[in-house]
C-alpha cells in the first residue's frame, strides 16, 4: 500500500515534468540537456527558495540575490565543479545554466567575493540540510520504511589534519598495583557509554569531533584504507534514499554515531528493520534504542547476539 502511493507520487511528479515543465522551459531558453534536465528536476523538488528568508528592503545597496546563488550553488553539486571559479566562468559562457540558476544577463551575476560570502552564510546556516529535512518529511514522513542501511564512507579533504595538543593536567596519583579484593576503580566513561547514560540528541552531535584528521578502515578482505579528512555518515532507506547523514571527524568509529544517528532517523521516518553494514557495532550497548531487527550484512564480523539479532 505504502510503496504503490510513493510510485503514484513519483510518477506524478515525473508527468509533470515530462507535459509542462520541460516543454515551457525548452521554449523559453530552448533545448536542455540530460544534466540541465537533472538540475532543473532536483531544484523543482527541493524548492530551495522556500527555505531562504527574505532580507527585506534596506539603505544602499541591495544584495545579490541569495535564491539564485542557492541555485548556482546546488548546479555546482550537480555538475561537480571543484572550485567557484570553475562555476562562474562556466555561468558566464552557458546561458541555459545562467538563466536556470535566475540571472538573465551575464553583468548580473555576482563576483567571486560575493559568491564565497554567500557560500558561507548558506554553510553556517544548514540550507542543505533542512532541504533535505522538508523533502525526506514531504515524500516519505507518512510511509512506513522497510529497511534502513547504517554505513559511513571516507571523504578525502586538501586540508592538513588537525594536530592534537596534548594539555597536561594535574591527575591525582592513582594507588600502585592491582585493586584490592572487592575494591572497584572507577573508569573514566567513553563517548558511548555518555551517550547511553541519557544525553540529548543536541549533546551527542555537539560532543562528536568534527575536525579535519586520519582515518583509517578496513575494506571485505581485511585490507586496511587510510585518507586525510572527514567520514559521512548515513542511514538510506530503501531504493538508495538517504534519510539522515553525520559528518564527523575520519578517526571516529560507526559505533559512536550509531545512537544520535538512529534518533535522527526515527524523528524523520517510521522503519521496521535496521542494517548496520558489516556489523560491527556493539549490539549489547544499543539497548536504548528501540526493539528492532538488526541483521549485519557481513558474517565475517561476530554476529551479534541479542534478541533483536536476526
Amino acid at each position: 500500500m505504502q510503496m504503490n502511493r510513493a510510485h503514484e507520487a513519483l510518477s506524478n511528479i515525473w508527468n509533470r515534468f515530462q507535459t509542462s515543465l520541460f516543454p515551457w522551459l525548452e521554449e523559453e531558453i530552448g533545448p536542455l540537456t540530460r544534466k540541465q534536465q537533472q538540475l532543473v528536476e532536483i531544484l523543482e523538488i527541493a524548492q530551495v527558495e522556500t527555505y531562504i528568508p527574505y532580507a527585506g528592503r534596506y539603505p544602499g545597496r541591495p544584495p545579490a540575490s541569495r535564491c539564485a546563488i542557492a541555485r548556482a550553488f546546488i548546479a555546482k553539486a550537480v555538475y561537480g565543479m571543484a572550485t567557484t571559479e570553475i562555476l562562474l566562468d562556466r555561468l558566464e559562457s552557458d546561458i541555459r545554466l545562467r538563466r536556470i540558476c535566475g540571472w538573465e544577463k551575464r553583468s548580473d551575476i555576482p563576483s567571486q567575493a560575493t559568491f564565497s560570502r554567500a557560500f558561507a552564510q548558506l554553510a553556517d546556516s544548514q540550507l542543505l540540510e533542512r532541504v533535505h529535512v522538508g523533502i525526506i518529511n514531504t515524500h516519505l514522513g507518512a510511509q512506513l520504511i522497510g529497511h534502513i542501511s547504517r554505513d559511513s564512507t571516507g571523504i578525502v579533504a586538501r586540508e592538513k589534519p588537525k594536530k592534537e595538543v596534548k594539555e597536561i593536567e594535574q591527575k591525582p596519583k592513582k594507588k600502585r598495583g592491582r585493586p584490592k579484593k572487592g575494591e572497584v576503580r572507577a573508569k573514566e566513561p567513553k563517548r558511548l557509554d555518555k551517550q547511553l547514560a541519557g544525553m540529548s540528541l543536541e549533546e551527542m552531535k555537539a560532543d562528536l569531533p568534527t575536525a579535519c584528521d586520519v582515518g583509517t578502515k578496513k575494506d571485505s578482505k581485511g585490507y586496511k584504507h587510510s585518507w586525510v579528512g572527514y567520514k559521512l555518515h548515513i542511514d538510506v532507506a530503501d531504493g538508495s534514499i538517504p534519510v539522515s547523514c553525520l559528518l564527523t571527524s575520519a578517526s571516529v568509529h560507526d559505533s559512536q554515531v550509531a545512537i544520535p544517528l538512529a534518533e535522527i532517523s526515527k524523528q524523520r521516518v517510521i522503519n521496521c528493520w535496521t542494517k548496520p553494514l558489516r556489523g560491527r557495532i556493539s549490539y549489547p550497548n544499543l539497548d536504548k534504542q528501540e526493539a528492532k531487527i538488526r541483521i549485519p550484512l557481513s558474517r565475517a564480523w561476530p554476529a551479534p547476539t541479542t534478541i533483536d539479532a536476526v
